[in-house]
């Protein structure tokens, strides 16, 4: 099971509330399997959720007040425990990401954002938030940015993204904008050996994902899960058939893709193409 002794409980409302359920279930004798089976998932799931390292769903909290008796205690807990830096639909995968061990991603249109630069992920954001006040913009993107530590970490994933060309074609922010994101992306991808980058290029036609973004991870202690996100919403897929599905589409992609030395060659190209304009 997974441990949690040693954590401040008063770190931050996860470890709070982290705590709070190790509490309540060792003040009956249960152990983390007994309590799984009543709130209908598996002992390490509420290993993790008392080691801070799942955020806690609302669902979840309701259940979890059932049977323990608590009226509303984990209910109100969890809306302080799932505050976030993004947005509350990514937030759940933004946690788990920091925690895999491989990151699968599928990329239809736009760069993947722990491969942006920081003007090409403004004028993202920009665009997207177009009403909101320009702090809001910033703070994104600032949380955007620092998603990327992980690729730097010794013990961060090894990331294989597969870009539609569709992904190069389309211009955010200008030409400028799109030669160094594209640079950069070409850059890491020749330079961190635990990053792959591919392209599925335009003559591959219909492939087994044309659809939303898709980012499938791999954990050490944990099964596997899948992310899928398109305009202002996204959804933590973690149902076993369904990950599986979405696992061997992405394989099939990435067979239809080009190499990964053709794929930087052909980023490289339409970068200097930008250059040009």
């Amino acid at each position: 099971m997974t441990q949690q002794r040693g954590l401040d409980p008063y770190n931050s409302p996860k470890t709070f509330y982290g705590a709070e359920v190790r509490r309540e279930r060792e003040k009956r004798g249960w152990s983390q399997d007994t309590l799984g089976e009543k709130v209908f998932c598996s002992g390490t799931y509420i290993g993790q959720l008392e080691a801070a390292i799942r955020r806690p769903q609302l669902d979840m909290s309701r259940l979890l007040d059932e049977v323990f008796g608590t009226g509303e205690h984990f209910q109100r807990l969890c809306h302080l425990a799932r505050k976030s830096k993004h947005a509350d639909y990514f937030a759940d995968a933004a946690e788990l990401e920091k925690r895999a061990e491989v990151i699968s991603q599928y990329a239809p249109m736009l760069v993947p954002g722990l491969l942006q630069t920081e003007a090409y992920a403004r004028a993202l954001v920009s665009e997207a938030q177009r009403f909101e006040p320009e702090d809001t913009v910033e703070a994104l993107v600032r949380a955007r940015l620092e998603r990327q530590r992980i690729l730097t970490q010794p013990t961060g994933p090894l990331l294989w993204v597969v870009m539609h060309e569709a992904v190069l074609r389309t211009q955010v922010g200008g030409p400028h904008v799109m030669a160094e994101q594209l640079r950069s992306v070409a850059d890491v991808g020749r330079a961190n050996r635990r990053v792959l980058v591919q392209v599925l290029p335009f003559e591959a036609g219909a492939s087994a994902f044309l659809g939303a973004d898709t980012a499938n991870m791999t954990f050490s202690d944990a099964p596997p899960a899948t992310y899928t996100e398109s305009a202002y919403t996204g959804q933590l897929v973690e149902e076993p058939s369904l990950v599986v599905r979405y696992q061997r589409a992405y394989d099939l992609t990435r067979a239809a893709s080009l190499p990964p030395e053709a794929s930087l060659r052909l980023i490289e190209a339409v970068a200097k193409d930008y250059t040009k304009q």
